[in-house]
């Protein structure tokens, strides 16, 4: 997530990769459920399997949503920083091409919050 601060910025920057040991900083946010305000940031191994995140920490994170048990993770449309993605489930993180900072979107079709209200 890129930002251009109109003036130089005076202090250290505590969210840089080196500050994780080991880890780097996921976003991730539900489309079309304002249940969840804002994306959730996760720190997570660049080796982590991608299907790992779909598997126990999303359920961990929006399984409260009465819409998460109708999810069908074969019609998630998937966006990486703005742009149309297809992750790989079987493959890392890194292998994902997500790096520190990244925000990852997804869409599930037909889901569309609390009796369509999009909460």
């Amino acid at each position: 997530m890129t930002v251009v601060a109109i003036k130089p910025y005076i202090g250290e920057v505590r969210d840089r990769v080196e500050n994780f040991h080991g880890n780097q900083l996921l976003f991730i946010a539900w489309e079309d459920h304002l249940f969840f305000a804002s994306p959730y940031a996760f720190p997570f191994s660049p080796s982590m399997r991608f299907g790992d995140i779909l598997e126990h920490v999303l359920p961990a994170t929006y399984g409260v949503h009465p819409d998460w048990i109708k999810v069908d993770w074969s019609k998630a449309e998937w966006r990486k920083s703005g742009q149309p993605w297809v992750p790989d489930t079987d493959k890392s993180l890194a292998e994902n091409g997500l790096k520190h900072k990244d925000v990852i979107r997804f869409r599930t079709p037909g889901l569309t919050g609390i009796k369509g209200s999009f909460s």
